[in-house]
């Protein structure tokens, strides 16, 4: 065998190697993109919590109010929903990560009638528009309300720097947890559990 197959065979050997390495890395951290926990709101430390214990309402904080539109243009705002327990998820048709979390978000909706969901789309006007967003959720067949912070007053208000975001917000209108990332459903089940009485 001369010296170039030698090379040729080890170049590729290297590459296989890289391949594989990269794609036990891509496993380790896509597994972790996903919150096993959420934040607790008011809790000491803010540290996660596994359990979805629900946490004494003293230590809750009230949740900023904002304002988005509707699907038919109508303003709404977060504290039209009080005494009910809200659902606020922040997302874009262009994130990944938010899409694949949608199917769990209106297997929830349709679960939970007693929570409010407000799937906040962050319609920055250029990236996603109204149109964009409303064509993906009806293409989808999604069934839960949709609501549009065209002015960026909601994402602004709870500071919103990655997607998705969700919050979990009691009836009395004070946050609960809140999740930075991908929620699997059963994550997601936790959240609401804390809210729901």
């Amino acid at each position: 065998m001369n010296k170039k197959n030698i090379w040729l065979i080890l170049g590729v050997l290297a590459l296989a190697l890289i391949l594989v390495g990269a794609g036990v890395l891509y496993k380790e951290l896509s597994g972790k993109s996903a919150p096993e926990n959420i934040v607790v709101e008011g809790a000491e430390g803010n540290e996660d919590t596994a359990g979805g214990e629900e946490q004494p309402e003293q230590s809750r904080s009230a949740a900023p109010d904002f304002t988005v539109t509707d699907a038919d243009g109508a303003e709404v705002r977060l504290s039209d929903f009080r005494g009910k327990p809200v659902v606020v998820n922040f997302w874009a048709s262009w994130c990944p990560p938010c899409k694949e979390e949608l199917p769990d978000f209106e297997a929830a909706y349709a679960e939970h009638t007693d929570v409010q969901f407000l799937m906040v789309n962050l319609t920055d006007g250029a990236q996603e528009t109204v149109e964009t967003a409303t064509q993906y959720i009806e293409g989808e067949g999604y069934s839960f309300p949709l609501f549009f912070d065209t002015t960026g007053d909601a994402a602004m208000k709870y500071r919103v720097y990655s997607i998705p975001t969700t919050y979990f917000i009691d009836s009395d209108g004070n946050l609960a947890a809140n999740a930075t990332g991908m929620l699997t459903a059963e994550t997601l089940a936790k959240g609401i559990g804390m809210i729901k009485e």
